[in-house]
């Protein structure tokens, strides 16, 4: 009985979101939707931990019973990183010659270069749905929970760019 106790209280002191369980199973993923929303890998590094930092802060604010700890992830990740995008362009204004555009690439095909440029021209309400669409597999349940807007606005979204992507990336055929 005794042992069964001790087994029993261990279970319950193992936390399902331990914030090293979480960084190790959605850092990738984080790192990724960020770094390819806003193509500035540092910014990208530093908005992963200061994903978890925050969510080590307001932990208790998570119910599962709203959504999954996946998409309270990238939410709190998207609004971090659009604050931090916002701050920098209002910096960007007032000191511009700080600022210089580094746009280093290591990806290897054309093709995908060229995608890449033509969801860099999307809208930023635009390019968040099909990242985290096409390049993370969200639900549009999902997006629409992180983006913090309704889930017929990301269906109309997703419709209107892909339509949008289609044409710049058509060839003359």
């Amino acid at each position: 009985m005794n042992l069964n106790k001790e087994i029993d209280s261990c279970m319950e002191k193992q936390d399902p979101y331990s914030a090293e369980a979480l960084f190790a199973t959605y850092k990738t993923a984080i790192y990724q939707f960020v770094y390819r929303y806003c193509q500035d890998e540092q910014m990208s590094l530093d908005l992963v931990q200061d994903t978890f930092v925050q969510f080590s802060k307001y932990r208790g604010r998570f119910d599962e019973r709203k959504s999954s700890i996946k998409t309270y992830l990238f939410r709190m990740a998207y609004q971090l990183m659009i604050n931090r995008l916002n701050k920098r362009n209002r910096m960007k204004k007032l000191l511009p010659f700080l600022y210089i555009q580094n746009q280093t690439d290591n990806v290897s095909t054309e093709d995908r270069l060229t995608i890449q440029a033509a969801i860099q021209q999307l809208p930023s309400e635009q390019r968040a749905v099909i990242l985290l669409t096409y390049y993370h597999d969200l639900t549009q349940k999902d997006i629409s929970e992180i983006l913090g807007i309704p889930l017929g606005t990301v269906k109309s979204r997703l419709h209107v760019l892909l339509k949008k992507l289609r044409e710049m990336l058509e060839v003359g055929e």
